[in-house]
């Protein structure tokens, strides 16, 4: 095809999930303003860190910008006067430093480009907007009968992912949803694999997956278009929003959420459940399971994205499956997003942290247990529930489905097991960043427990017993020395074996009496100690 022929150089190969810490280094005043050296790093790896330069006015910029969010954000308060003491620099400094803690720690801030760029500019500074729309306009010259209507403005989380609501001129009423991003550090799929199971997925028949209209690759982007659905996404219905808002104001800090009542969760979850069990008998990787990924139509639940695996994006809730080493397959991470998005629709709201241990109340103890089988520290590190196991719980085993359509999704052979070959690519790079992520947490708590109060005393008092010890020893080399010089002068009588033993020498006595003093000293010094 022609479209997409114009590229920037290189596919993405950087994992925009991956988590970038931030430390405020030091301080320097310049003639009229402070600057902030901050250390940024990516991941867990010290090598892979830089540091940048910024003011007051950029981190306040910053925050304009991200008000959008409805979060409260800690940022410290501005000072006209004063603002170059010592020591109100050192206490704004702290305070920078919580405000970039709590930007990089929240789920939805850490991905959005704001962050991204403030802290990393060189990778995160491009116009995708820009970059999509050049694409776009390219593929629309080479099938005119389409035409844009709209761009929907970051309406997804993804930095190098955008939407354009588009019409078929032959049907100008109906409105479609174009969506076209880079190719991501996941796509072990060869080209023509992939361009040939893309052109697969329009003819993919199931109930419970949102049909494609139209799906094609280049060697570096993907372009997928749907019908555009006016009513948004399940996450939308639960937070009461509007479908074309913006990812970061429409879910950071929604106003009205309610979460669904049984019969409806028993419901979507088992029809959830249903074609994640169809994709994991194809052997078809998902992964991508969220409330955003989901839309409601005649009372059923869709799937959307099919096709982010295929194109080697990473899963939304990666941040949190690289910390355990038992969520490591494909399948795991489908049932452990399904976890996620039955505590959205029981709650209304994602769970604030992961593992959950302790549950808000809820009359539904059905919704609890299984949700405990899947988001629990034990589950999370021991293993969870298979989708079959899922579909047996007396939550889901006896709701009745009422689509008899047949499904329809044949993948030639030789293409399945690229798939699997693909697949088993995409584990094992997970498997190799959870096997990093767990070394540098033993060796954060290595050095957390040798730097802490308790190993500090215990260290002391070793050095203690081996010092006493080693005094000990020394008072002895000390009277054996003594007697051999005490004895030198004389020769002794010899003595037979059978003679009494001989009374002791002055030497011996005064030796003795020093090791017991030397003793004392020792027991008088750990009492004091003590």
């Amino acid at each position: 095809m022609a479209f997409l022929e114009k590229q920037s150089p290189g596919r993405v190969l950087l994992d925009d999930t991956v988590a970038l810490t931030a430390l405020i280094e030091a301080s320097q005043n310049l003639q009229s303003h402070t600057e902030y050296i901050i250390r940024v790093q990516r991941g867990v790896c010290t090598e892979n860190s830089w540091q940048v330069i910024k003011r007051y006015s950029d981190f306040d910029m910053l925050n304009s910008s991200l008000l959008v969010s409805g979060v409260s954000l800690p940022l410290p308060p501005k000072k006209l006067l004063g603002n170059m003491d010592r020591e109100f620099i050192a206490e704004r400094q702290r305070g920078l430093q919580v405000y970039l803690d709590f930007i990089t720690q929240h789920h939805i801030l850490a991905t959005c480009q704001l962050v991204k760029k403030f802290l990393d500019t060189n990778n995160y500074s491009a116009n995708y907007t820009e970059i999509a729309l050049q694409q776009v306009s390219m593929f629309f010259r080479s099938d005119p009968k389409w035409e844009v209507v709209e761009p929907l403005k970051d309406i997804g989380w993804r930095i190098r992912k955008k939407y354009f609501l588009i019409k078929n001129k032959e049907q100008p009423k109906e409105r479609q949803v174009l969506s076209w991003v880079d190719l991501g550090p996941d796509k072990f799929l060869s080209d023509k694999d992939l361009q040939s199971t893309m052109k697969l997925l329009p003819s993919l028949t199931n109930p419970y997956i949102y049909p494609v209209t139209f799906a094609n690759t280049s060697e570096l982007s993907a372009l997928v278009i749907r019908m555009f659905q006016e009513k948004g996404t399940l996450r939308d219905l639960i937070c009461k929003v509007k479908p074309k808002e913006a990812f970061m104001r429409k879910y950071c800090s929604p106003k009205k959420i309610q979460g669904l009542e049984l019969q409806q969760i028993r419901m979507y979850g088992r029809q959830i459940l249903e074609v994640l069990r169809f994709f994991h008998d194809k052997g078809f990787p998902y992964g991508h399971l969220h409330a955003s990924n989901i839309v409601i139509e005649d009372n059923t639940c869709k799937v959307l994205d099919i096709e982010n695996s295929l194109l080697g994006l990473p899963s939304y809730y990666r941040p949190y499956i690289t910390q355990f080493r038992k969520i490591n397959t494909t399948e795991s991470i489908d049932v452990y997003s399904f976890g996620h998005l039955l505590y959205e629709m029981t709650y209304g709201r994602p769970p604030d942290a992961v593992p959950v241990d302790q549950y808000p109340a809820v009359t539904y103890t059905s919704v609890v247990s299984v949700l405990q089988s899947i988001l629990s520290t034990d589950a999370c590190k021991t293993g969870m529930p298979t989708v079959a196991q899922l579909l047996q719980t007396p939550l889901f085993s006896d709701v009745l489905l009422f689509h008899s359509e047949k499904l329809q999704f044949k993948i030639p052979t030789k293409l399945r097991d690229a798939l699997k070959s693909a697949k088993e690519c995409m584990e094992k790079r997970l498997q190799e960043e959870q096997k990093t992520n767990q070394q540098h947490r033993r060796l954060t708590r290595a050095q957390s427990h040798h730097g802490s109060e308790e190993e500090k005393r215990r260290r002391k008092i070793l050095a203690r017993k081996k010092s006493r010890q080693s005094a000990y020893e020394n008072e002895e080399d000390l009277s054996v020395k003594y007697n051999n010089n005490s004895g030198s002068g004389a020769s002794s009588p010899p003595t037979s074996p059978s003679s009494p033993t001989p009374p002791h020498t002055t030497g011996d006595f005064i030796s003795q009496c020093l090791v017991e003093s030397r003793l004392n000293q020792l027991v008088l010094q750990d009492f004091d100690c003590a």
